[in-house]
């Protein structure tokens, strides 16, 4: 029987072979991957494995437990669809950046000590820019490249407090840290920036509608969710992240409602399902930290149901917005439902499979007696619904009729939406497979009466809601427009600091180059130069004087010995006369 290997190192390897295939040999190996990835997984057992001595520290690699694997179980599932969806991609940027952004997500989710886990983490950085600037737009490559340096940031911020920590602690193992100092902070700061935190978010909703089609798919898998992990392992029950995911569940509602970009739309919601997770890892009882984990899980199949649907929208008409899209349904009837069932998980319909995982971390919440917290996840619950249950399809596959009348989806496209919708509902149906993977043992029930009537009621009355805003015209129309983000602010920031800095320090620059450049530095040159012109003609010309040279005759003698120093061939008469007066100098000076 083959040994089990680190499930990072599946990935990454397999992903560095890839160009090496073509045609229906490069899908069928592709595919492959994590197939035989989930195999290996399955085959390794609780505990600590792969252990290398570096630097007098211990490197774990694998370190299994209930809630390391559950998040390895959903990776390997989420590559399998995404590159099922994926197949028709030929650039092997996209295809082998994919592989090696979902094997570094493991890394992430399996590193027991903190430098593996940095490694890896920085890894989800560098190759998942590549997912953006795949597309080959120049919003795509500003968008990169504004990621590149908030994760940058992000990272020092992570690298720095794990450099402290280990000096305060003298271990790199990778546990429970909690706040307690300054190193703590920076680790939860870093954390903060990968989990699109308030006001450090703009980076998710400007690069993740910005990637390619495809792309977006792994995007919205790994990157978050590994810092829901990250949070989940090192700072269970930290009462800030209370208030910061319930921040993070209210305010882009605000923003998806007015969005005419239906992938930026996802990516706000994206921020709002996170915030979650978040506020379940804050509270940190079994039951919080359960549904925390459990709604990440459903989030990536249904976040990427939403995306791939309207990924599919956009390969089959090459536009996004609301306002250019609608009545797609004629034609596109089986993506149209696919988006309906990740819509109605989103939203938590029963039956479906936010319906199962979210309600846990709001019972959380009521089980602590957080009523304000627990009224901004029930406002929450009732935007994503507008916003994620119904402007997404309504918008994209019913609305007025746009006059286009594409094709169906590819037959791999719709494949991989069929298996996250089929998951979608048998989780929402049969719950007990997923409750028995979670952290903690489970003992919530999610269908009760209560709790299926409390539900309905929410999402009839935000649908009459919605339906009555939409008669009345007060709803927020699409708008061909760009929105303002927290980023504005940091960006209006940047700029103020360059004009201050061009203006400031380039004009000190300039006073600095005439004074020191073209003043002293010029004049120390010019007398380096001329110099010994200067000191021997100063010399002579007197003497030249006194012996009778005049006229003519002194204009030769000054220009003969003037080329003479020019060319270096000074006459020995001159030479002489030179030591002559140096010594005269000499005697005086004594």
């Amino acid at each position: 029987m083959i040994n089990p290997v680190p499930p990072a190192a599946i990935f990454i390897i397999a992903a560095l072979l890839v160009p090496l295939f073509k045609g229906r040999w490069k899908s069928a190996y592709m595919l492959l991957i994590p197939v035989v990835g989930f195999i290996n997984l399955i085959s390794i057992p609780e505990g600590t494995h792969w252990v290398v001595r570096f630097l007098d520290y211990d490197l774990v690699l694998g370190r299994m437990d209930r809630l390391s694997i559950i998040f390895g179980y959903i990776f390997h599932i989420i590559s399998f669809i995404a590159i099922l969806y994926a197949l028709h991609v030929k650039d092997d940027v996209q295809n082998v950046a994919g592989l090696i952004y979902a094997g570094s997500a493991l890394g992430v989710v399996f590193s027991g000590d903190l430098f593996s886990f940095f490694v890896f983490w920085e890894m989800l950085t560098i190759s998942s820019i590549f997912l953006i600037w795949a597309r080959r737009t120049r919003a795509a490559m500003g968008a990169g490249f504004r990621y590149l340096l908030v994760h940058a940031a992000g990272g020092l911020c992570l690298l720095a407090g794990i450099v402290l920590y280990v000096n305060q602690t003298g271990s790199i193992e990778f546990g429970y840290i909690g706040l307690s100092g300054l190193s703590s902070y920076l680790i939860f700061f870093g954390f903060g920036v990968n989990c699109a935190w308030p006001f450090l978010h703009p980076w998710l909703s400007d690069a993740y509608p910005e990637a390619t089609i495809t792309g977006t798919i792994f995007l919205s898998a790994f990157t978050t969710k590994c810092a829901v992990y990250a949070l989940a392992r090192a700072f269970p029950g930290t009462e800030a992240l209370i208030w910061i995911g319930a921040a993070m569940a209210g305010f882009p509602i605000f923003f998806a409602v007015i969005e005419n970009d239906l992938r930026r739309v996802l990516a706000y919601s994206l921020i709002n399902q996170v915030g979650f997770m978040v506020v379940g890892i804050g509270i940190g009882t079994h039951l919080a930290i359960n549904g925390a984990v459990a709604h990440a899980f459903n989030d990536i199949l249904f976040k990427a149901l939403l995306f791939m649907s309207m990924g599919a929208v956009m390969y089959r008409t090459g536009k996004i917005n609301g306002t250019a899209l609608g009545g797609l349904y004629r034609t596109m009837p089986l993506t149209c439902l696919f988006c309906i069932v990740g819509a109605a998980s989103i939203s938590a319909f029963p039956l479906f499979s936010g319906f199962v995982s979210k309600s846990m971390v709001m019972s959380a919440a009521g089980d602590g007696h957080m009523r304000v917290v627990w009224f901004i996840l029930l406002f929450a619950s009732a935007g994503v619904f507008h916003h994620a249950g119904i402007k997404i399809p309504f918008f994209a596959f019913f609305s007025h009729d746009s006059g286009m009348r594409p094709k169906e989806a590819p037959l791999h496209m719709l494949l991989a939406m069929g298996i996250a919708a089929f998951l979608c509902i048998f989780i929402g149906s049969f719950p007990g497979p997923l409750y028995s993977m979670l952290p903690y043992p489970v003992d919530y029930v999610p269908y009760t009466i209560p709790h299926i009537v409390g539900q309905t009621q929410l999402l009839f009355f935000s649908a009459l809601a919605f339906t009555l805003l939409m008669l009345a015209g007060i709803y927020p129309g699409e708008q061909r427009c760009v929105n303002l983000d927290a980023d504005w602010f940091y960006r209006k920031g940047s700029r103020l600091f360059y004009l201050i800095m061009d203006k400031g320090l380039n004009s000190l620059n300039k006073v600095s180059d005439r004074i020191f450049v073209g003043g002293l530095a010029g004049f120390f040159g010019y007398i380096s130069k001329r110099g010994p012109e200067i000191l021997t003609l100063g010399a002579l010309t007197p003497l030249w004087g006194i012996t009778g040279a005049k006229g003519k005759e002194l204009k030769d003698k000054i220009e003969t010995t003037r080329t003479a120093l020019h060319t270096h061939t000074s006459p020995i008469g001159i030479s002489a006369a030179l030591a002559t007066v140096f010594l005269v100098v000499i005697f005086l000076l004594r």
